[in-house]
Protein backbone atom coordinates (compact mmCIF):
# COMPACT_ATOMS: atom_id res chain seq x y z
CA UNK A 1 0.00 0.00 0.00
CA UNK A 2 1.77 3.55 -1.12
CA UNK A 3 1.62 6.11 1.28
CA UNK A 4 -1.42 8.25 -0.24
CA UNK A 5 -3.69 4.86 -0.51
CA UNK A 6 -2.60 4.56 3.48
CA UNK A 7 -3.17 8.24 4.23
CA UNK A 8 -6.61 8.47 2.34
CA UNK A 9 -7.63 4.80 3.58
CA UNK A 10 -6.47 5.47 7.60
CA UNK A 11 -7.48 9.53 7.43
CA UNK A 12 -9.23 11.34 5.08
CA UNK A 13 -12.38 8.51 4.69
CA UNK A 14 -12.54 8.10 8.70
CA UNK A 15 -12.98 12.29 9.10
CA UNK A 16 -14.97 12.31 6.16
CA UNK A 17 -17.73 10.30 7.83
CA UNK A 18 -17.24 12.19 11.30
CA UNK A 19 -17.92 15.22 9.71
CA UNK A 20 -21.41 14.46 8.07
CA UNK A 21 -22.41 11.95 10.74
CA UNK A 22 -25.16 14.58 11.77
CA UNK A 23 -26.89 14.37 8.55
CA UNK A 24 -27.20 10.61 8.66
CA UNK A 25 -30.25 8.26 8.21
CA UNK A 26 -31.51 7.28 11.78
CA UNK A 27 -31.57 3.68 11.05
CA UNK A 28 -28.19 3.74 9.19
CA UNK A 29 -26.52 1.16 11.24
CA UNK A 30 -28.52 -1.39 9.49
CA UNK A 31 -27.11 0.18 6.09
CA UNK A 32 -23.72 0.12 7.48
CA UNK A 33 -24.28 -3.46 8.36
CA UNK A 34 -25.59 -5.00 5.43
CA UNK A 35 -22.69 -3.59 3.47
CA UNK A 36 -19.92 -4.16 5.56
CA UNK A 37 -16.46 -5.77 4.44
CA UNK A 38 -19.58 -6.56 1.26
CA UNK A 39 -19.02 -6.80 -2.53
CA UNK A 40 -21.75 -4.61 -4.43
CA UNK A 41 -23.04 -3.43 -7.46
CA UNK A 42 -24.49 0.05 -7.24
CA UNK A 43 -27.04 1.30 -10.23
CA UNK A 44 -26.88 5.14 -11.38
CA UNK A 45 -24.18 5.82 -8.58
CA UNK A 46 -22.00 7.05 -7.75
CA UNK A 47 -24.13 9.20 -5.56
CA UNK A 48 -24.18 11.85 -3.08
CA UNK A 49 -27.33 10.12 -0.63
CA UNK A 50 -24.30 7.43 -0.33
CA UNK A 51 -21.62 9.82 0.99
CA UNK A 52 -23.75 11.91 3.06
CA UNK A 53 -27.32 11.03 4.40
CA UNK A 54 -26.15 6.57 4.33
CA UNK A 55 -22.47 6.91 4.05
CA UNK A 56 -21.70 3.10 2.77
CA UNK A 57 -19.04 3.68 0.64
CA UNK A 58 -16.55 3.73 3.19
CA UNK A 59 -17.51 0.15 4.39
CA UNK A 60 -17.78 -1.51 1.32
CA UNK A 61 -15.32 -3.96 0.79
CA UNK A 62 -15.82 -3.16 -3.01
CA UNK A 63 -18.61 -1.37 -5.23
CA UNK A 64 -18.82 -1.43 -9.22
CA UNK A 65 -20.91 0.40 -10.69
CA UNK A 66 -23.68 0.48 -14.10
CA UNK A 67 -24.78 3.03 -16.00
CA UNK A 68 -27.07 3.54 -19.15
CA UNK A 69 -24.05 5.17 -21.21
CA UNK A 70 -21.11 6.67 -21.29
CA UNK A 71 -22.28 10.21 -21.15
CA UNK A 72 -25.15 10.86 -19.02
CA UNK A 73 -27.21 14.32 -17.41
CA UNK A 74 -25.05 13.16 -14.23
CA UNK A 75 -21.56 11.67 -14.96
CA UNK A 76 -19.11 11.99 -18.40
CA UNK A 77 -16.75 10.19 -19.84
CA UNK A 78 -17.37 6.80 -18.33
CA UNK A 79 -15.68 3.96 -20.41
CA UNK A 80 -17.26 0.49 -20.36
CA UNK A 81 -15.01 -1.72 -17.95
CA UNK A 82 -13.03 0.91 -16.99
CA UNK A 83 -12.78 2.41 -13.27
CA UNK A 84 -15.93 3.23 -11.16
CA UNK A 85 -14.07 5.38 -8.85
CA UNK A 86 -17.06 5.93 -6.43
CA UNK A 87 -15.37 7.41 -3.25
CA UNK A 88 -11.86 8.96 -3.00
CA UNK A 89 -9.54 6.06 -3.63
CA UNK A 90 -12.16 3.46 -3.96
CA UNK A 91 -12.89 1.99 -7.33
CA UNK A 92 -14.80 -0.91 -8.90
CA UNK A 93 -15.49 -1.85 -12.55
CA UNK A 94 -17.72 0.85 -14.24
CA UNK A 95 -19.92 -1.10 -16.88
CA UNK A 96 -22.14 0.58 -19.54
CA UNK A 97 -25.61 -1.58 -19.21
CA UNK A 98 -29.17 -0.93 -19.15
CA UNK A 99 -30.35 -1.26 -15.59
CA UNK A 100 -33.22 -3.66 -17.16
CA UNK A 101 -30.68 -5.66 -18.53
CA UNK A 102 -27.45 -7.01 -16.72
CA UNK A 103 -26.83 -10.07 -18.40
CA UNK A 104 -23.44 -9.83 -18.83
CA UNK A 105 -23.29 -10.24 -14.92
CA UNK A 106 -23.56 -13.92 -13.47
CA UNK A 107 -26.26 -14.61 -11.40
CA UNK A 108 -25.94 -14.22 -7.63
CA UNK A 109 -22.71 -12.25 -7.65
CA UNK A 110 -23.03 -9.60 -5.66
CA UNK A 111 -23.45 -9.29 -1.91
CA UNK A 112 -25.66 -6.10 -2.08
CA UNK A 113 -26.83 -4.14 -4.47
CA UNK A 114 -27.35 -0.04 -4.10
CA UNK A 115 -29.30 2.32 -5.88
CA UNK A 116 -30.46 6.15 -5.46
CA UNK A 117 -32.66 8.59 -7.53
CA UNK A 118 -32.40 5.64 -10.34
CA UNK A 119 -35.66 3.50 -10.44
CA UNK A 120 -37.56 6.63 -10.96
CA UNK A 121 -36.14 6.99 -14.72
CA UNK A 122 -37.06 3.67 -15.25
CA UNK A 123 -40.04 2.96 -17.31
CA UNK A 124 -40.70 -0.48 -16.54
CA UNK A 125 -39.58 -0.57 -12.76
CA UNK A 126 -40.77 -4.03 -12.01
CA UNK A 127 -38.50 -5.48 -14.94
CA UNK A 128 -35.48 -3.47 -13.23
CA UNK A 129 -35.94 -4.81 -9.36
CA UNK A 130 -36.17 -8.59 -10.76
CA UNK A 131 -33.19 -8.12 -12.73
CA UNK A 132 -31.45 -6.81 -10.09
CA UNK A 133 -32.73 -9.64 -7.57
CA UNK A 134 -31.10 -11.91 -10.29
CA UNK A 135 -27.14 -10.57 -9.73
CA UNK A 136 -27.09 -10.52 -5.87
CA UNK A 137 -26.50 -13.63 -3.74
CA UNK A 138 -29.17 -15.14 -1.61
CA UNK A 139 -30.05 -12.76 1.32
CA UNK A 140 -28.44 -10.49 -0.13
CA UNK A 141 -29.45 -7.21 0.80
CA UNK A 142 -31.02 -3.90 -1.32
CA UNK A 143 -30.40 -0.54 -0.48
CA UNK A 144 -32.81 1.59 -2.31
CA UNK A 145 -33.45 5.07 -2.37
CA UNK A 146 -36.39 7.06 -4.41
CA UNK A 147 -37.70 11.00 -4.57
CA UNK A 148 -40.08 12.25 -1.54
CA UNK A 149 -42.33 14.43 -4.18
CA UNK A 150 -43.21 16.45 -1.45
CA UNK A 151 -40.16 18.49 -1.96
CA UNK A 152 -39.47 18.11 -5.80
CA UNK A 153 -40.70 18.85 -8.93
CA UNK A 154 -43.35 15.86 -9.22
CA UNK A 155 -44.96 17.50 -5.65
CA UNK A 156 -48.00 18.47 -8.26
CA UNK A 157 -48.14 14.60 -9.71
CA UNK A 158 -50.40 12.36 -8.55
CA UNK A 159 -48.46 8.76 -7.13
CA UNK A 160 -48.29 6.08 -9.27
CA UNK A 161 -50.41 2.73 -8.73
CA UNK A 162 -49.27 -0.46 -8.25
CA UNK A 163 -51.79 -1.95 -10.77
CA UNK A 164 -50.24 0.41 -13.47
CA UNK A 165 -46.55 -0.65 -12.65
CA UNK A 166 -47.87 -4.40 -13.07
CA UNK A 167 -49.33 -3.67 -16.26
CA UNK A 168 -45.70 -2.21 -17.79
CA UNK A 169 -44.41 -5.11 -16.77
CA UNK A 170 -46.51 -7.60 -18.15
CA UNK A 171 -46.59 -5.52 -21.25
CA UNK A 172 -42.95 -5.33 -21.41
CA UNK A 173 -42.57 -1.93 -21.63
CA UNK A 174 -39.00 -0.44 -22.68
CA UNK A 175 -37.11 2.39 -22.22
CA UNK A 176 -38.43 4.16 -24.94
CA UNK A 177 -41.42 4.71 -23.55
CA UNK A 178 -43.00 8.10 -23.52
CA UNK A 179 -46.59 7.66 -22.20
CA UNK A 180 -46.22 10.14 -18.94
CA UNK A 181 -44.72 12.70 -20.91
CA UNK A 182 -48.04 15.03 -21.58
CA UNK A 183 -48.37 14.53 -17.41
CA UNK A 184 -44.91 15.45 -16.93
CA UNK A 185 -45.50 18.61 -18.91
CA UNK A 186 -48.04 19.32 -17.79
CA UNK A 187 -47.49 19.01 -13.80
CA UNK A 188 -43.68 19.72 -13.73
CA UNK A 189 -42.76 22.45 -11.42
CA UNK A 190 -40.26 24.19 -12.49
CA UNK A 191 -39.60 26.59 -10.19
CA UNK A 192 -38.31 23.06 -8.39
CA UNK A 193 -36.28 22.52 -11.29
CA UNK A 194 -34.34 25.29 -12.66
CA UNK A 195 -31.26 23.32 -14.51
CA UNK A 196 -34.49 22.62 -17.05
CA UNK A 197 -34.39 25.45 -19.10
CA UNK A 198 -37.00 26.80 -20.84
CA UNK A 199 -40.82 24.65 -21.55
CA UNK A 200 -39.46 24.20 -25.20
CA UNK A 201 -36.00 22.90 -24.01
CA UNK A 202 -37.83 20.40 -21.32
CA UNK A 203 -40.05 19.01 -23.96
CA UNK A 204 -37.46 18.32 -26.56
CA UNK A 205 -35.26 16.88 -23.73
CA UNK A 206 -38.32 14.92 -22.75
CA UNK A 207 -38.81 13.21 -26.16
CA UNK A 208 -35.72 12.45 -26.64
CA UNK A 209 -35.47 10.32 -23.48
CA UNK A 210 -33.93 7.36 -24.38
CA UNK A 211 -30.91 9.64 -24.83
CA UNK A 212 -30.74 11.38 -22.05
CA UNK A 213 -33.14 8.80 -19.39
CA UNK A 214 -34.23 12.65 -17.56
CA UNK A 215 -37.85 11.70 -17.14
CA UNK A 216 -39.81 10.39 -13.77
CA UNK A 217 -41.78 7.82 -14.93
CA UNK A 218 -43.23 6.65 -12.07
CA UNK A 219 -44.03 8.94 -8.57
CA UNK A 220 -43.55 6.37 -5.54
CA UNK A 221 -44.65 6.49 -2.20
CA UNK A 222 -44.35 4.39 0.79
CA UNK A 223 -47.29 1.83 -0.32
CA UNK A 224 -45.88 1.78 -4.00
CA UNK A 225 -42.03 0.73 -3.16
CA UNK A 226 -43.41 -1.97 -0.42
CA UNK A 227 -45.53 -3.30 -3.11
CA UNK A 228 -42.94 -3.70 -5.41
CA UNK A 229 -40.84 -5.01 -3.31
CA UNK A 230 -43.59 -7.78 -2.12
CA UNK A 231 -44.06 -8.56 -5.12
CA UNK A 232 -40.44 -9.47 -6.11
CA UNK A 233 -40.08 -12.05 -3.09
CA UNK A 234 -38.13 -9.50 -1.13
CA UNK A 235 -38.62 -8.87 2.52
CA UNK A 236 -38.57 -5.37 3.65
CA UNK A 237 -36.07 -4.51 6.93
CA UNK A 238 -36.44 -0.66 6.96
CA UNK A 239 -38.20 1.46 5.61
CA UNK A 240 -37.40 5.33 6.78
CA UNK A 241 -37.95 8.84 4.53
CA UNK A 242 -36.74 12.87 5.12
CA UNK A 243 -37.91 15.47 3.15
CA UNK A 244 -36.42 14.49 0.03
CA UNK A 245 -35.79 11.16 0.18
CA UNK A 246 -37.82 7.32 0.60
CA UNK A 247 -35.33 4.78 1.95
CA UNK A 248 -35.39 0.95 1.83
CA UNK A 249 -33.26 -1.67 2.99
CA UNK A 250 -34.61 -5.08 1.44
CA UNK A 251 -33.56 -8.24 1.62
CA UNK A 252 -33.64 -10.88 -1.29
CA UNK A 253 -35.77 -13.74 0.21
Amino acid sequence: MNIKTFISKNFYEPVYTFRHRKKKLANYQKYKSAVCNMYGLEIGGPSKVFKKKCPIYHHAYKLDGINFSTSTLWEKNLKDTGNFQYFLHKRGVQYISDATNLSRINNSTYDFLSSSHCLEHIANPLKALKEWKRVIKDNAYLILVLPNKCNNFDRNRKFTKFDHILKDFENDIDESDLTHLDEIIELHDFELDKESGSLEDFILRGRNNIDIRGLHHHVFDESLIKKMLYWCNFSIIDFSYDEANFFTLAKKK
